[in-house]
């Protein structure tokens, strides 16, 4: 079942099974993923209430749905054994989105487009899913292997190196799904032995609203990964509250200069410090640092040294050594070079110093 030695190993390992204990519960079928502890509870809302009511309500939905989950994974309760009330707490959110879409603010640029009338904002998603490759991945973090990986086309970022480019940038065709139909797909990818559904891009962000109505419909207990750059608005990191198991969240800059100038993406550092923190109030973390040539100082330190101080020092922390110039690379002078071995030893070095013991190199 495992391409990789350490993907069976890595179950025992004592600071992963501290990190991501849920998770690793969910995956086994001992515990319910999160969007179906949400399905579970009931929501008392109508269609035509504000979109201010619905937050306000969805609000305190979610310190009940704290309690439940506690409650149901005490008593190892298994997924779908009671009746689901008429209305859950996961078609509130799903409510919600559909709100949002008609000005959309998925993501920290809050373009105001109504994709629902064919808008198209900065990332040129419309009010239809659509995606480029979903299959079984063997290459993602041993804990998460094999993945049920399902790649969405756009992206709310404009990183110069992006490596998947003909996917964030819309250059593959793609192939529009209907929330069923894409349930179906996340249904057989876990029956064929993934140990989760990995939401990825390009980003997930824009294609939420289309990610919580898919859930509604998967007939499988499985654990939701969003795959994600960490750019999207304080109202996404609510609804994601109660159905991401796992943020497997990029940190990609220390600093907001260096993302607009490489990303395009202002005020990045708020933005994904208020996302990381929000993901381990809600959920479990696994963090992606990729280290770009001469980011070192600027960015990698500072990441490392937040994340320790911040999310603790047993975050589980995927310092990268990947990078290669790809795209448009080129118009970035320190980015047209692979890392040199300095750099990776120096990167290994700053996270042992900053005293983080959960990492992945």
């Amino acid at each position: 079942m495992f391409s990789k030695p350490d993907a069976a190993a890595v179950l025992k390992n004592k600071n992963v099974r501290a990190s991501l204990a849920r998770y690793l519960n969910v995956m086994q079928n001992d515990n319910s993923a999160k969007f179906t502890v949400a399905q579970n509870l009931a929501a008392d809302f109508h269609t035509d209430d504000s979109l201010s009511e619905l937050w306000k309500k969805h609000d305190q939905l979610l310190l009940t749905y704290v309690h439940l989950e506690e409650k149901m994974d005490a008593c190892l309760k298994s997924p779908k054994t009671s009746a689901e009330p008429s209305q859950s707490f996961l078609d509130l959110k799903i409510g919600i989105a559909n709100r949002i879409l008609a000005n959309c603010h998925f993501c920290a640029r809050n373009c105001g487009v109504n994709r629902k009338e064919g808008k198209f904002g900065y990332c040129r998603c419309g009010a239809q899913i659509t995606v480029s490759t979903m299959f079984p991945h063997m290459g993602e973090e041993p804990e998460l292997v094999p993945s049920g990986t399902i790649f969405t086309l756009g992206c709310t970022m404009r990183c110069r190196h992006c490596q998947n480019w003909t996917i964030s940038q819309w250059q593959d065709s793609g192939e529009i799904y209907s929330p069923k139909r894409l349930a179906r797909a996340v249904e057989y990818l876990r029956k064929k032995g993934c140990r989760n559904v990995n939401l990825v891009g390009g980003d997930p962000t824009p294609w939420l609203a289309q990610w919580l109505e898919t859930f509604k419909h998967v007939d499988v207990n499985v654990p939701v990964v969003w795959n994600s750059n960490s750019y999207y608005s304080p109202q996404t990191s609510k609804l994601l509250a109660g159905f991401a198991d796992v943020y497997l969240l990029d940190f990609k800059y220390g600093n907001n200069e260096c993302a607009k100038r490489i990303s395009e993406a202002p005020n990045y550092w708020e933005t994904c410090t208020h996302n990381h923190s929000y993901g381990k109030k809600y959920g479990e973390l696994l963090i992606r640092i990729l280290v770009l040539p001469g980011h070192l100082d600027c960015c990698v330190k500072p990441i490392l040294e937040w994340t320790s101080k911040n999310l603790g020092p047993t975050t589980r922390t995927n310092v990268m050594f990947q990078y290669r110039p790809e795209w448009l690379a080129h118009e970035i002078p320190e980015l047209r070079r692979r890392l040199t071995q300095s750099e990776k030893e120096t990167a290994i070095k700053l996270a042992k110093e900053l005293g983080l013991v959960n990492v992945i190199v």
